[in-house]
C-alpha cells in the first residue's frame, strides 16, 4: 500500500471533501423531513379509531 504523506494541500482537500459530504447529507435530510411534513399536512386528519375525522362532534 503506498504511503501518502498528509501535506497541507491534501489535508485541505480531505477536509473540504468531508464537509461537502456532511453538508450534502444535511440538505438531503432536511429536504426529506420537509417533504414528509408537507405530505402529512395535506393528508386528512384521522381519529384514533382510524376513521376520517369530520372535525365536528
Amino acid at each position: 500500500m503506498p504511503d501518502f504523506p498528509l501535506s497541507s494541500t491534501n489535508a485541505l482537500a480531505l477536509t473540504a471533501s468531508v464537509l461537502l459530504v456532511f453538508v450534502t447529507g444535511g440538505v438531503i435530510y432536511l429536504s426529506a423531513v420537509e417533504w414528509r411534513d408537507r405530505r402529512r399536512a395535506r393528508r386528512p386528519a384521522r381519529s384514533p379509531s382510524g376513521r376520517l375525522s369530520s372535525g365536528r362532534r
